[in-house]
């Protein structure tokens, strides 16, 4: 069904989520009332059943201030995750579903795109058939080089906190990428968050080729002496010429905040 003017124009990020949806799960969403052209249902592929719920809200009916509508996601979540961020910011008891075990979550840019992401894949799997149900995968931790004759990161950044990453490594939303700027600078200078991965890209720039990206959301800038090469050497990183793992130990110390670095 073709979306409406208002729909088009809005601030929000409906169509991240079902770019997602799309990507991730193969979904096409519904949309199963003429009246609510704004409620797109996204479903199994094989149940039919619910997983989430897109709809275009008043936002007094949601208790918020200000005049007209605002996108939402319906999300089911188990007790442990929905009690957990329940209150944050962007997080609401659910308008539609039962509130119970469903969560509201705006889409007007208040919930980082890496969360309601995390929120949508954890109502999939709550929704899926128990002999489908997956056991949540651990946050993995990786070191990426960026040459930066081929590419600025500062100015990439300076445009946009989030950008467009080849893929060649088995990255999930949520893992979190330590960018290594090669020679001459030869240091870690960002902490990005992946948000969306195994993306369908072609790039081929003669330099880089690829056929598959994901979107890393900065995090932190670091200074050029706060994790150089030869500290890296300390903790077993002897070079980094492709993508790997971060030694165990030190994204420990990276992750507490860095205080033995």
């Amino acid at each position: 069904m073709e979306k409406t003017t208002s729909e088009k124009t809005r601030n929000s990020d409906r169509e991240g989520v079902l770019n997602y949806a799309a990507q991730r799960y193969g979904t096409t969403p519904d949309y199963l009332w003429q009246a609510l052209p704004g409620y797109a249902v996204l479903r199994h592929r094989d149940s039919g059943k619910w997983y989430g719920l897109i709809m275009d809200v008043p936002r007094n009916k949601l208790g918020l201030p200000g005049p007209g509508r605002v996108d939402v996601l319906e999300v089911k979540g188990d007790p442990v995750s929905g009690g957990s961020v329940m209150g944050l910011p962007g997080i609401l008891p659910a308008y539609h579903m039962a509130k119970g075990s469903w969560l509201s979550v705006l889409l007007d840019g208040s919930v980082p795109p890496a969360l309601v992401f995390a929120l949508l894949d954890g109502s999939y799997n709550a929704t899926a058939p128990a002999q489908h149900r997956s056991k949540p995968r651990d946050r993995e931790v990786w070191i990426l080089p960026a040459n930066p004759h081929y590419f600025d990161l500062e100015a990439a950044f300076a445009q946009s906190p989030t950008l467009r990453w080849q893929q060649r490594v088995k990255a999930a939303v949520g893992d979190i990428v330590y960018l290594y700027v090669t020679a001459p600078v030869c240091a870690v200078l960002y902490r990005c968050r992946v948000v969306r991965a195994d993306i369908p890209w072609h790039y081929d720039d003669d330099r880089i080729r690829t056929e598959r990206g994901m979107d890393l959301e900065l995090q932190q800038r670091y200074a050029p002496d706060f994790l150089p090469r030869e500290k890296l050497q300390s903790y077993g990183v002897r070079a980094v010429r492709g993508a790997r793992h971060l030694p165990h130990r030190l994204a420990c110390l990276l992750e507490e905040g860095c205080k033995e670095l």
